[in-house]
């Protein structure tokens, strides 16, 4: 059974679809099995894969029952990746997709379908605590939160944990949270270091390791790619998310989940 992993945050800008792409090709990299869902309606990971808005059909045609999930979910050049792309939506359609998101049963049915073939199926969700987020929240087992860097987010963190905490009281029991992730951090910069004590000293289940604020990004989102694939040397911020599926991972076993790894290793000589 999969783990399904949605990435939350209740307001724009915090790097959430960032965190979701690079995370993905992190885990699938270490050879897990990995599903990348994207139910923005702005369709997010087709726009960090430098795609047009058209170009993929996906999770839109499905609950049209125009298509099959077998029929868009997407292999990468990453054998252990694969990809459900939002699909072909026109923006002024945006409220339609996201009322039948919240009201349909097609992503609980997407996740029932393929959910024996994954060991983890992470789930891009829009900016915000509406409906497609709520939808996402409904089908998973764990929910990361980026947290930026930065007052206005800290100051709203608090909604982001209280839909969550309520969707597992009412609507999904199985739901946990996996952690705080603090992005575009500048330890350097007196305000972004003091947003992260206050981070660090006020809030629970904040992630040891953070995303620093890097022109990285930037060009990896400029030339459509994750940061591991840039030519040239392997940066910091790759090795970050390898340092993060560490801790994830160690996270799920410590709530009681199966990562795939073994606790049992057999004697070995050296010499």
């Amino acid at each position: 059974m999969a783990h399904i992993l949605s990435i939350v945050s209740s307001k724009g800008g915090a790097g959430k679809t960032t965190v979701a792409l690079n995370l993905a090709v992190a885990l699938a990299e270490e050879g897990d099995n990995t599903l990348l869902i994207d139910v923005d309606p702005l369709g997010a990971i087709g726009f960090s894969l430098a795609q047009s808005d058209t170009e993929w059909r996906g999770l839109a045609e499905c609950m049209m029952d125009k298509l099959s999930i077998d029929e868009v979910i997407m292999p990468t050049r990453l054998p252990a990746l694969s990809l459900l792309p939002r699909g072909r939506l026109d923006p002024i359609d945006v409220g339609i997709y996201e009322n039948m998101l919240h009201s349909s049963t097609t992503l609980c049915e997407v996740i029932a379908s393929v959910e024996n073939k994954f060991r983890y199926i992470i789930i891009d969700t829009p900016s915000g605590l509406g409906m497609g987020t709520r939808a996402a929240l409904s089908v998973s087992n764990f929910v990361l939160l980026p947290l930026q860097a930065e007052s206005l987010a800290l100051r709203s963190i608090s909604q982001t944990l209280r839909v969550v905490q309520h969707v597992k009281e009412h609507e999904n029991p199985k739901l946990e949270l996996l952690g705080i992730l603090a992005t575009m951090v500048q330890l350097k910069k007196d305000v972004s270091f003091n947003i992260m004590k206050t981070v660090w000293g006020s809030l629970s289940g904040v992630l040891e390791n953070y995303l620093p604020r890097a022109d990285v990004f930037s060009v990896a989102s400029e030339k459509g790619l994750p940061v591991a694939f840039l030519p040239g040397q392997y940066s910091p911020e790759a090795a970050r998310f390898q340092l993060l599926v560490t801790e994830i991972k160690g996270i799920i076993q410590s709530l009681g989940g199966t990562t795939g790894e073994t606790d049992e290793r057999p004697q070995r000589a050296l010499i």
